[in-house]
C-alpha cells in the first residue's frame, strides 16, 4: 500500500508538472525561447509557484507533527503522505489554466514546442523520482519549483538537434528563392516596418505576382517557412521584414535572403531596451544598407527621420547617390509637401523629380503618410508607373490591428491600435481619437497598458504619453498601471479632473467598458501587451 501510495503521489505530479510545464511554455515561446530573457522575466515578475508550495509546506508540517506528538506507524505515516500529496498535485493542476485555449496570445504548439515540453517533462520525471523516495515530503517543494528550469535545460539539450533542423530549412529556403529569384526588397527599422510592408505589398500585388511575409513574421525561420511553404512559380516581387534582435540579426536575414532594395522605416527607441544605445540600433538596421550596396544597383529608401543618428547620416553622406530620402524637408528626394486626415482616409501631395502626385489611401493615422512615401518611393524605383502605383494606393485595405477603424453594432467606434509599440504612433493614434470622437460627437476612451522595451527612456517617455493622452482622452483605461506610474502622473498634471481608471488587464478593461459605454463613444485600444508584460504569473 505505502508503495502505491508513492506511485499516486508521483502520478499526480506528473499530471501538475505536464500541466504547469505548458504554462511556463507559453511565456518561454513568447521570449522565443531566449533562456536568459526566460529567467529574467521569471526572477523579475517572481512568477514562482507559491499556492502549491504554500500547500506542500503546511502538508510536511502537519506530517511532521503527526510524527512527532502521535503514536502513528511509520508505514502509516508513509501511507497518508502519499495519498495526502497526490491529492493536492491532482488539485493543483485541475486548477492550471491551458494556456493553447486560455491565453490573449495563446500557446502554438508548433513541433519544436512539443519536443522542448516533451523532454523538459521527461527531465522533470527524472529529477522527482529519486526525490520521492527520500524520506522529507519538503523534497517536493524543490520538484515544485525546478519545474521552469527544466524548460530551459531541455532546450539547451536540443540545441544541436534543433540548429540541423534550421539548417536544413533554411537550404531549402535559399535554394527556392534561387530558383524562382524574384526582386527581393528588405524592410527593416525600429517601427513602421509592418504597415510599410502591407503598403507597399499593396501596390506590388496590383501590378504583378507578389509576395510578402505575413503578419509580424520577420525572423530568419518565420522568413525560411514563408519561402518554402508559399513563394510560387513566376513571383515577381518578394518582400521580406526584417527584425532586428541584435547586432547582425540584419545580416543574417540578408544572407538569407539578398535583397536588390531595401527600406529603412525609423531609427528609434522602440527595443532599445535590446541595442542598449540609439547608436547600436542604426548600424544594425543599416545592415540591410550595406547588403543592398553589395547586391544591387538598386536604392535604398529611408525615412529623413533615420538621419537624426550620426552613424546613419555619416553612412548616407558616403553614398548618397544610392539613396533615396522621404520627408517634409525640401531636401527630400520625395517630398511630402502637405497632407489631411480625412473622414475616409488621408490625401497627401509628394514632389518627386519635379512631378507632384496627388494621393489617396483609405488608412487613418498621420504617421502613415510617411509609411505611404516609403512605399511609394520603392513602387517607382522598382519601375512601377507613378499612376499605377498611385490607383493602387486608393484600395489599399486597413492594416490589421494597426490604427483599424471598426464601427461596432452597438453605435461606437472601436480603434484597434493593438500592435503599436512607439510613442509616434501612439502620438498619432490620439490625434486619430479626438478627431473621430468630435465627429461622433461621443467621449474619446483610451485603453493602454503603455509601451515596451523602452530601456531607460521608459518613465520619460510615458510620462510624454500621459500628457499627451490627457489633451485627446476624455476617460485612460490603464492596464497593469504598476507598470507605468509616470503615464499616470503626467495624465494627472494635465487634467486632474479627468477619469483614469487602473485595470488589471485587457480583460477588465472590456468588462468596464461594457458596463459603462455609450452610442458614439470612440474606444481606442493602443498596444495590447503580450501576456509576459501585462501581468505576472498568479500561480
Amino acid at each position: 500500500m505505502t508503495v502505491l501510495a508513492s506511485l499516486l503521489a508521483l502520478a499526480a505530479f506528473a499530471f501538475f508538472a505536464w500541466r504547469r510545464l505548458l504554462t511556463y511554455l507559453h511565456i518561454y515561446q513568447q521570449e522565443e525561447y531566449d533562456s536568459p530573457r526566460f529567467l529574467r522575466w521569471l526572477i523579475k515578475t517572481r512568477s514562482f509557484d507559491q499556492r502549491a508550495t504554500l500547500n506542500a509546506a503546511l502538508l510536511s508540517g502537519a506530517l511532521y507533527a503527526l510524527h512527532r506528538f502521535t503514536a502513528l506507524q511509520p508505514r502509516m505515516l508513509t501511507l497518508l503522505a502519499g495519498l495526502s500529496f497526490a491529492l493536492l498535485f491532482l488539485t493543483a493542476a485541475l486548477r492550471e489554466q491551458n494556456p493553447i485555449k486560455a491565453a490573449k496570445k495563446k500557446l502554438v504548439m508548433t513541433s519544436r514546442a512539443k519536443r522542448i515540453h516533451a523532454l523538459a517533462f521527461a527531465l522533470c520525471l527524472l529529477a522527482t523520482y529519486p526525490l520521492s523516495a527520500l524520506p522529507t515530503p519538503l523534497i517536493w517543494i524543490l520538484a515544485i519549483q525546478i519545474i521552469p528550469l527544466m524548460l530551459t535545460w531541455g532546450n539547451g539539450l536540443l540545441s544541436p538537434f534543433e540548429q540541423a533542423i534550421k539548417k536544413k530549412i533554411m537550404d531549402e529556403a535559399r535554394a527556392r528563392l534561387a530558383e524562382v529569384n524574384p526582386e527581393t526588397v528588405g524592410v527593416t527599422g525600429s517601427f513602421g516596418k509592418t504597415s510599410v510592408k502591407h503598403i507597399l505589398g499593396h501596390i506590388l500585388r496590383v501590378n504583378a505576382p507578389t509576395l510578402y511575409t505575413p503578419g509580424s513574421v520577420n525572423t530568419l525561420m518565420g522568413v525560411s517557412r514563408i519561402i518554402r511553404e508559399n513563394l510560387d512559380d513566376g513571383c515577381k516581387f518578394f518582400i521580406v521584414e526584417m527584425g532586428a534582435y541584435g547586432r547582425g540579426s540584419i545580416a543574417r536575414l540578408c544572407d538569407l535572403t539578398p535583397p536588390k532594395a531595401g527600406i529603412i522605416t525609423a531609427i528609434g527607441e522602440a527595443h532599445v531596451e535590446r541595442f542598449k544605445t540609439l547608436d547600436n540600433v542604426a548600424r544594425t538596421k543599416f545592415e540591410l544598407a550595406e547588403a543592398v550596396l553589395a547586391n544591387a544597383k538598386q536604392p535604398i529608401i529611408i525615412h529623413e527621420s533615420v538621419l537624426a543618428q550620426d552613424y546613419a547620416r555619416e553612412f548616407v553622406a558616403r553614398e548618397r547617390a544610392r539613396f533615396i530620402v522621404c520627408g517634409q524637408s525640401p531636401d527630400a528626394d520625395m517630398v511630402i509637401e502637405k497632407f489631411e486626415q480625412t473622414a475616409t482616409g488621408l490625401t497627401i501631395s509628394m514632389r518627386h523629380q519635379g512631378h507632384t502626385h496627388a494621393l489617396f489611401v483609405p488608412l487613418y493615422g498621420e504617421h502613415h503618410v510617411g509609411n505611404v512615401a516609403l512605399a511609394f518611393a520603392t513602387a517607382l524605383s522598382l519601375g512601377i508607373p507613378a499612376e499605377r502605383a498611385s490607383a493602387a494606393l486608393r484600395t489599399v485595405p486597413q492594416i490589421q490591428h494597426r490604427l483599424e477603424v471598426k464601427p461596432q453594432t452597438d453605435g461606437t467606434f472601436t480603434i484597434d491600435d493593438a500592435y503599436n509599440a512607439n510613442p509616434l504612433g501612439f502620438k498619432s493614434a490620439l490625434k486619430l481619437l479626438r478627431q473621430l470622437g468630435e465627429t461622433q460627437k461621443g467621449r474619446c476612451i483610451l485603453v493602454t497598458p503603455g509601451l515596451v522595451e523602452m530601456g531607460d527612456k521608459h518613465d520619460q517617455a510615458h510620462r510624454e504619453l500621459g500628457r499627451e493622452a490627457a489633451k485627446y482622452a476624455d476617460i485612460v483605461l490603464a492596464v497593469a498601471a504598476d507598470r507605468i506610474p509616470t503615464f499616470v502622473e503626467g495624465f494627472q498634471s494635465v487634467e486632474p479632473q479627468k477619469l483614469i481608471q487602473p485595470v488589471p488587464s485587457f480583460a477588465a478593461a472590456r468588462l468596464w467598458l461594457g458596463q459603462n459605454l455609450r452610442a458614439n463613444d470612440v474606444v481606442l485600444l493602443e498596444n495590447d501587451l503580450p501576456d509576459l508584460y501585462e501581468t505576472r504569473l498568479c500561480l
